[in-house]
């Protein structure tokens, strides 16, 4: 017996926009049917206004507990249902304490308790020293684990070194999880104390494509090596492409994402003290991004 139905003009489907009526049981979508078809449910008509699956953003630092002020499980749910987000899966960092303990997890998912106006999954961390909670954070229901090769920007979550990810991978590879990875392996740079710090040129050269790239070539490594799922996350080097296409080419279990900010905006337009920009990696020469949207390109003709 179905609950309701809801009729639009304008529904998203994966063969595209169409007029169709979306059937709902249980609260759940049990199928899209024209809309001449005969019903005994109430029928909501939301007119010309899209109807479309909800959004999954994967990459969220709500913060809470401890930073609360920044962002919480009530102002980011609500956001982002505003913006037609219905699940977003919260990062390991920037809450206080750092989801790197099972019983940090329960003081997150107690934090979130009656707050939540989405779904909510959460990201495990994998930081020096937490390899034996890495079953108990699985357990418990994380659905895969972050690390950063460089220093984060919370010092309760310093980065992995290659032996943490050498005793972490082969147990996420056992049960299928993936790790999520900020792909900067640091050297000595003075670029940054050597000039003006309000300067977008010595802040980028800085991070140079060489960390990026050093790193995506770990990964790559660690992953044949472990069969690890890994994730590297926004790439904004454009060297590291074709090792990557490389690399799952011959079957590894490797999946890549850059960000909008590398896609729409170049190093040589950015104005010294626009610190709206500042982000790592960081966004680079337009030379560099057009080449991003080869890859951007390439994704969505896979889909």
């Amino acid at each position: 017996m179905l609950d309701a139905a809801i009729k639009s003009k304008n529904v998203v489907t994966p063969q595209g926009v169409r007029e169709a009526v979306v059937l709902l049981q249980n609260g759940r979508i049990v199928d899209v049917v024209p809309m001449n078809t005969a019903l005994g449910c109430p029928i909501h008509d939301i007119q010309e206004k899209a109807l479309l699956p909800g959004l999954i953003d994967p990459h969220v630092h709500i913060n809470e507990p401890g930073r609360t002020e920044w962002e919480g499980f009530d102002t980011a749910t609500r956001a982002a249902l505003a913006g037609g987000l219905t699940t977003l899966v919260d990062m390991p960092l920037n809450s206080s304490p750092v989801t790197t303990s099972v019983a940090n997890l329960a003081l997150k998912v107690a934090a979130a308790k009656s707050q939540l106006h989405t779904n909510c999954g959460f990201w495990g961390g994998i930081v020096p020293g937490n390899t034996n909670e890495i079953e108990g954070l699985i357990a418990h229901g994380v659905l895969g684990f972050k690390a950063f090769l460089t220093h984060s920007g919370i010092d309760d979550f310093p980065n992995a070194t290659e032996h943490d990810l050498r005793q972490a991978m082969p147990i996420l590879a056992r049960y299928g999880l993936p790790l999520l990875v900020h792909c900067e392996l640091t050297t000595e740079n003075d670029a940054w104390k050597a000039g003006d710090k309000r300067s977008y040129q010595n802040y980028l050269a800085s991070r140079p494509k060489q960390w990026e790239d050093e790193a995506v070539a770990l990964m790559i490594r660690l992953c044949e090596e472990y069969n690890c799922p890994t994730h590297i996350v926004h790439l904004s080097s454009a060297s590291s492409i074709a090792p990557l296409a490389a690399a799952k080419a011959k079957g590894s279990p490797l999946t890549v994402e850059t960000g909008q900010h590398y896609l729409f905006f170049s190093a040589e337009d950015i104005k010294d003290g626009q610190t709206q920009f500042k982000c790592a990696p960081p966004i680079r020469e337009q030379a560099n991004n057009e080449e991003l949207w080869g890859l951007y390109k390439m994704a969505l003709s896979t889909l």
